[in-house]
């Protein structure tokens, strides 16, 4: 995205109508009951908010860990939506937490920010397509401060993230970031380039069904991964439209008369297929 700036522009506004719900509205009875079908928490996860900074920008992030877990745990980043810090990267961390990992949602514009509307969210994400090493900088620090937690295994690092997130771990990783993998769920694929000799591996959850990741968008992706010689797997859910894991995106979809909705069946599977991944890359 970051090296067309119109089209990012463009597409950043509709995937603000389209992908990423603010969380921080009262939740909906439909994610009520996502969250009731999905989230299998404990009562023995850990939850606690962490503040951190980069290069003077005070981060306010959150994670999530099992306390009667022995021992190390894989550290995930989670990387949200558009929106900033709502609800939703919390509620993944704490499900990868239930996982026995040790999670961080992180803060990426900084003060725990939430975005009010599509504008606000565009203002705050525009600069991280158009300036990649902000955003390594934001996770490099995240990532820094998860490793001072003594239930983190520092030798173990990978991150995920939604929409905007996805962007943002693709571009990570692309840029030699220290994890062993990423996942993108539903994220744009105009990404950096990819270094020669990364060594990271890429798992692309990416909906069938989804209008702003056209195709040709995919098939530059896979050319450039492949031109460089890197690991990657890509998933591709039949039927399942752009922001396919958001409960709420089917009454987004509704409300601003968009091609989007949530679709469980991909959700489910593109979980299902996370967590196999974490399998062959963690231990």
């Amino acid at each position: 995205m970051q090296t067309k700036p119109a089209f990012l522009l463009s597409c950043c506004f509709a995937l603000g109508l389209l992908s990423c719900n603010n969380q921080n509205e009262s939740q909906s009875t439909e994610t009520k009951k996502d969250s009731m079908q999905t989230t299998t928490t404990s009562a023995t996860i850990k939850e606690e908010p962490v503040t951190y900074s980069a290069n003077g920008t005070t981060l306010k992030g959150y994670v999530a860990y099992d306390e009667k877990k022995t021992g190390k745990r894989p550290i995930i980043l989670v990387v949200p939506e558009w929106w900033g810090m709502t609800d939703y990267p919390r509620m993944r961390a704490k499900m990868l937490a239930d996982l026995g990992y040790f999670a961080m949602a992180v803060d990426m514009y900084g003060d725990g920010k939430i975005a009010a509307d599509p504008k606000e969210a565009q203002a705050a994400a525009t600069p991280f397509y158009s300036n990649p090493q902000m955003g390594k900088e934001r996770l490099d620090a995240a990532l820094a401060k998860a490793k001072t937690f003594a239930q983190a295994d520092t030798s173990q690092a990978v991150a995920i993230g939604y929409c905007f997130g996805g962007s943002m771990v693709l571009n990570y990783a692309k840029m030699g970031a220290p994890v062993l993998g990423v996942v993108s769920f539903h994220g744009g694929l105009q990404t950096v380039p990819p270094q020669k000799g990364t060594k990271a591996q890429f798992l692309i959850c990416h909906g069938g069904a989804d209008s702003f990741v056209p195709q040709d968008q995919v098939d530059a992706f896979k050319k450039s991964m492949d031109s460089a010689g890197v690991a990657y797997t890509f998933k591709v859910y039949p039927g399942a439209t752009h922001a396919f894991t958001n409960p709420a995106a089917t009454e987004k979809g509704k409300q601003f008369n968009m091609p989007i909705s949530y679709n469980a069946a991909a959700d489910t599977a593109s979980w299902n297929d996370m967590k196999a991944f974490f399998a062959k890359i963690l231990h």
